[in-house]
């Protein structure tokens, strides 16, 4: 590259999010676009200039379109190192122009695979001239620089008109390029292995430093695996930049929300609920939420499974809040949260990733991830008067959300919101007091759930003391004899569900 010009690029993308306005800004820089099929014909249609690669390589796309980009008139002008005027002396020679600035995404294989298609269309969709394209251009980016993310673009330009496209900066393309298209493989590798369950792979790609970790000692980055699903690629709306634990509370609500199929809400403060509630209207459930616990949930992180509407907008905002995430955020709702421009407002479409990675010293734990919620009609009632629907709903409710609390765990319910929370203590019989405490007079004709078993009666004792009026564990103590028997003098309703959720 001629210091850190760009007179030449090839675009190839399938992912065409701010193509349109991408190619305009380079043709307005002076850069010949040179492209293929509908890329190209997305840039003709909005009136931009461009050439189609069969032009420069003399040879129509041929075979569906599987042999287009693979020819020496492309890869030559990719691959020709200009620090050497030995490589430039031959592409005079051949007639080769080169090019300065790669721009390619890949075929949506993981996408075609999460639809349910058939053998045939995922094979179709497996990019062979991409990750040709992108590999050459990374290895030569000494003179070429390389672009696999739509979110680069805006730099790109930014650089182009400041004139420092250097060295540095084209070598982070470059790493970002490799991870890009090891993630690809990796996908490709396991669907092949007969794995499609849209397994999160562990070669990651797309990394963006963070302000700092945990601590503001720590450094600290994001990796984006490939599937274009999940917190790691929301869509940021607005706010201030995220941060290490912003995405661990923000990851943690989205699953708590996500655990219930009503309109859900869950408020997260260090990975653990200030409120969980359901509601007939996103906005309800939201009020429920944050009525278990107002304090607490002051500079939280809400996440709900519903789009944001303007009514539920406007209740989140006269409260300091950190994060929002959303599957969608409505353009009303954003125009109420705009008021504040520091909350940052996120729209992410749900993964369907069936397994947790933790990382330990020397290695990676792997398992399956927690989705199962044994139903009420499943579950065996050890003690107690027959309980209304109204209860078994409240039950059934508190079941899902203790889930997400960390062990131990216990969380009083009522009308389909979380009120009293007891979580992480090393003991179960501290759970029962801090859920109580926190309830106060609401833990009076509440339900209750505990993620694991009682393993003695006192436990227990505590919440029947309290006023509650149904218990929901996953039974299994050696002591469950005592324990159902405290809940018979109690005159309380016990179920025993046989699965636990214990969380760490």
């Amino acid at each position: 590259m001629a210091s850190s010009t760009v007179t030449r690029a090839l675009i190839s993308v399938s992912d065409k999010t701010g193509l349109v306005e991408f190619a305009a800004q380079l043709l307005s820089h002076g850069v010949e676009i040179v492209s293929t099929g509908s890329t190209a014909q997305a840039i003709r249609d909005s009136g931009g200039d461009v050439t189609d690669v069969s032009e420069v390589t003399g040879f129509a796309e041929a075979l569906d379109g599987r042999v287009k980009t693979l020819h020496p008139s492309i890869h030559g002008g990719i691959l020709a190192d200009r620090r050497l005027q030995s490589h430039n002396e031959q592409l005079d020679n051949l007639g080769i122009a080169p090019f300065d600035l790669v721009v390619v995404n890949l075929y949506p294989f993981r996408e075609t695979v999460a639809s349910g298609a058939s053998d045939d269309e995922v094979i179709e969709n497996i990019d062979i001239g991409g990750p040709a394209l992108i590999r050459a251009a990374a290895k030569n980016h000494a003179s070429v620089a390389v672009v696999v993310d739509p979110a680069d673009y805006p730099e790109v330009v930014s650089r182009l008109s400041s004139d420092t496209l250097d060295m540095e900066w084209r070598r982070t393309l470059a790493t970002k390029a490799y991870g890009h298209t090891a993630s690809y493989d990796q996908a490709i590798a396991t669907w092949f292995e007969g794995e499609r369950d849209g397994e999160v792979e562990l070669r990651a790609g797309g990394e963006t430093p963070l302000r700092y970790g945990e601590n503001a000692h720590q450094a600290a980055s994001l990796f984006r695996f490939g599937d274009p699903t999940g917190l790691a690629h929301a869509v940021v709306i607005q706010g201030k930049e995220m941060s290490y634990n912003n995405y661990l509370d923000a990851d943690a609500a989205l699953r708590a929300a996500y655990d219930h199929e009503q309109p859900a809400c869950a408020i997260i403060k260090h990975q653990n609920p200030c409120g969980i509630a359901v509601g007939e209207s996103l906005t309800k459930a939201y009020a429920r939420a944050h009525a278990c616990d107002p304090v607490s949930a002051f500079g939280g992180v809400i996440a709900m499974n519903r789009p944001l509407d303007k009514d539920t907008a406007e209740a989140i905002l006269p409260v300091f809040t950190e994060v929002v995430v959303a599957p969608e955020v409505t353009q009303e709702a954003r125009e109420v949260l705009a008021a504040k421009p520091n909350i940052r407002v996120l729209e992410v479409r749900p993964d369907h990733a069936t397994k947790d990675y933790r990382v330990i010293s020397g290695g990676i734990l792997v398992q399956d991830r927690d989705a199962s919620f044994a139903p009420a009609g499943s579950w065996d009632q050890v003690a107690g008067p027959d309980v209304p629907g109204e209860v078994m709903e409240d039950l059934g409710f508190a079941w899902r959300a203790v889930k997400s609390v960390k062990s131990n765990a216990i969380l009083l319910a009522k009308s389909g919101a979380s009120v009293g929370i007891g979580m992480g203590q090393v003991n179960r019989v501290d759970s029962c007091h801090l859920a109580v405490s926190r309830a106060g007079e609401r833990a009076s004709g509440s339900v209750a759930a505990s993620d694991a078993f009682f393993p003695f009666p006192d436990g227990l004792q505590i919440l029947i003391d309290a006023g509650v009026q149904a218990v929901v564990h996953p039974g299994g103590s050696v002591r469950d004899d005592e324990v159902t028997a405290a809940a018979v003098a109690g005159g309380i309703a016990l179920f025993v569900t046989g699965e636990r959720h214990f969380l760490h």
